[in-house]
């Protein structure tokens, strides 16, 4: 995602953001933001959120509190009633993490209602990361692909890990373990964990065009296949070295595993503000009522 975009997505959520003894948004107004065109389907998205909500141990009403707006007809004066939800800042994240993340706004929104701090940089930085893992996702999908499809095709475990080995040789023009000892990499370590968003999208390119064309062709056995896999590799290691790209000079990335587990205890944290908040919400509210009583 380009900066000025993330930059003018970042300004319409803020823009949303209501605050009333607490930050909120309102479904009515994210449910466009999000790439929903009908209410009733974003409607099936928050009651996933809900059930997420209750699974998590959070209450449901707390978070997702239903009222209702009076809104103008069609520009005239006249109005008329409308169900809207206030949505808390951790309803709205279950939200967009049950919504579809190849969406540009989706997976920028679950970056933005998980993050405890407004400061642009770190919902930047935030996206970098979740680009990462999404790449990493999708090139262990691939891998399993591969995997399957090899075996089918005649090739043992062992054989699959040695085309593996020979299609990194070619992409990086050093073998899996040179790549694994320059990065300071444990032997059983996976050298993707490591590896920068632009590598791994380029190991995912070069086993899904050896898929592509082990199929095309019908190869069969360890030796064709390893022929493919190798020739996949160094083409795209053409395309990257033309861009002056040499994937074997990246300075490796954060562990993959590292950024997940952060990103979980986010998730936790997230989750402890809001009830801390709610609970003190609800303290302040029966405190009024007895003050109130007491005259």
């Amino acid at each position: 995602m380009e900066f000025t975009q993330l930059k003018l997505l970042y300004q319409t959520l803020d823009d949303m953001r209501h605050e009333n003894g607490g930050e909120f948004w309102y479904a009515r107004e994210l449910y466009p933001f999000l790439g929903y065109i009908r209410w009733e389907n974003f409607e099936t998205a928050i009651n996933r959120a809900k059930e997420a909500c209750k699974k998590s141990g959070s209450s449901v009403e707390s978070q997702f509190r239903d009222v209702t707006k009076l809104v103008n007809v069609g520009g005239s004066e006249a109005v008329r009633k409308i169900s809207d939800i206030k949505l808390t800042r951790y309803a709205c994240y279950l939200i967009a993490v049950n919504g579809d993340p190849k969406k540009e706004e989706i997976a920028f929104a679950q970056a933005y209602f998980i993050t405890k701090t407004r400061e642009f940089e770190v919902l930047e930085m935030r996206m970098v990361e979740l680009e990462r893992i999404d790449a990493r996702e999708k090139l262990k999908i691939t891998e399993k692909e591969f995997a399957a499809m090899a075996y089918s095709r005649g090739v043992d475990g062992q054989g699959i890990a040695q085309i593996r080995s020979l299609g990194d040789q070619a992409l990086f023009g050093k073998t899996t373990e040179e790549m694994k000892n320059k990065f300071g990499l444990k032997r059983t370590e996976p050298l993707a964990d490591v590896l920068p968003s632009v590598t791994l999208k380029a190991k995912d390119l070069a086993t899904a065009m050896t898929n592509e064309n082990t199929r095309k062709k019908n190869l069969r056995g360890k030796l064709p296949i390893s022929k493919e896999h190798f020739e996949s590799n160094k083409n795209v290691r053409g395309a990257l070295v033309g861009t002056n790209i040499y994937p074997e000079n990246l300075p490796p990335a954060e562990n993959i595993k590292r950024i997940e587990a952060k990103h979980r205890r986010e998730r936790v944290e997230l989750e402890r503000k809001q009830r801390k908040e709610l609970d003190a919400a609800n303290r302040d509210r029966k405190k009024g009522t007895r003050d109130i009583l007491l005259g």
